[in-house]
């Protein structure tokens, strides 16, 4: 325990804005994190009340909208209360809750694409085998992968920040990240680095394989009118959603390499956060306009709810 950093909190300085923009940037912040919560808590008691959509793709798709409310909630009610309080202050433990949540909800997003691609690959180049290969015990085992290879990643990775002696308190950042407090150390941590590298490998792996299954779904669509059909109805929700991901994850690296130079703080805290802006919103909204089944079961409950009102109203 010689080795634990004495610091009892850390200070997020990304936030520099003047009280009125604050008020407005709050009210803007808030609106958009419950849309956030609405258009995932749809989709996920969608899936959960139709029995017709327990199949693999939706069950994958569910675990999605679930890990997306699981990260955006590390991150908006302290931003929120930031917004709203003049000093920016996170407990030394809530700093490494905030990025182990944050963070161990990117990896599992990654973890989720490629299950889904999985899927997607089982459904399209061998269509015969579908329902022997995706079972429900293989499903099950799939989505708890999906779930606890990232946990288990970023529990390895906090555990050795914790361990290192800190050296300063200042976060250059909206939220905590384990990267930032590592450069905080007061010297570089062999076993920090080392986990850091392998929890990259392991992602790396997760790309490699995305782009494999890909590579193997566009030559198999090509072939048949209806391959392509399917790809175009199943796969380019999923692919909007990796590219999206792709993206949100390009701009976080972005920031952490070039974000200090950058004249516009604004524009760091894009970067930033930008994986806990656009995702969230976008996998759900794609999937539900997307996909038939879930869109239809949408629009006949809102058309069961008018029916409902609209007796009332005359009588």
């Amino acid at each position: 325990m010689d080795n634990v950093s004495a610091l009892t909190f850390f200070i997020l300085s990304g936030l520099n804005y003047t009280v009125q923009h604050r008020i407005i940037l709050f009210a803007f912040t808030l609106l958009f994190y419950v849309i956030i919560w609405i258009v995932n808590v749809v989709l996920i008691i969608t899936i959960i009340v139709d029995r017709k959509l327990h199949e693999p793709m939706y069950i994958f798709l569910c675990n999605l909208c679930i890990n997306g409310l699981y990260g955006t909630a590390g991150f908006y009610p302290k931003f929120l209360m930031d917004l709203l309080s003049p000093s920016h202050v996170i407990s030394y433990a809530g700093c490494l809750l905030q990025s182990f949540v944050i963070h161990s909800s990117s990896g599992s997003d990654l973890s989720i694409l490629a299950v889904m691609a999985y899927d997607r690959y089982v459904a399209i180049c061998r269509p015969l085998m579908y329902h022997s290969i995706m079972t429900t015990q293989r499903i099950s085992l799939l989505v708890t992968f999906s779930w606890l290879l990232p946990l288990c990643c970023m529990f390895n990775n906090t555990i050795t920040v914790f361990q290192s002696k800190l050296c300063g308190s200042h976060i250059p950042k909206l939220y905590c990240s384990n990267a930032l407090i590592g450069k905080l150390a007061c010297s570089t941590s062999i076993a920090n680095t080392s986990i850091a590298y392998f929890n990259i490998a392991i992602y790396v792996v997760h790309f490699v394989f995305l782009i494999w299954s890909y590579m193997f779904l566009v030559r198999t669509c090509r072939t048949s009118k209806q391959g392509r059909k399917k790809f175009m109805q199943t796969c380019v929700p999923h692919l909007v959603s990796l590219l999206n991901f792709g993206f949100a994850v390009l701009f976080d690296l972005m920031y952490t390499r070039f974000g200090s130079g950058m004249s516009s703080q604004s524009l760091q805290n894009f970067m930033a956060i930008e994986f806990l802006l656009i995702p969230p919103v976008m996998s759900p909204l794609v999937y539900g306009l997307k996909l038939t089944k879930i869109r239809n079961r949408i629009l006949g409950f809102i058309q069961e709810q008018k029916e409902v009102v609209q007796p009332r109203k005359l009588y």
